[in-house]
């Protein structure tokens, strides 16, 4: 059975990882846009 505690650590645990995975997600996506920065520009100017 969890305790109080724990859930409150599980929850700090959740929380963390969730901020780490969003950091990654807009990572990749920047080094997306920048390494095909070219064809972004030509689907945005059409």
């Amino acid at each position: 059975m969890a305790t109080e505690q724990g859930l409150e650590s599980s929850s700090l645990l959740t929380g963390v990882m969730d901020d780490s995975r969003r950091e990654l997600v807009q990572r990749v996506a920047t080094a997306d846009r920048d390494a095909n920065r070219d064809i972004y520009d030509a689907l945005e100017n059409e």
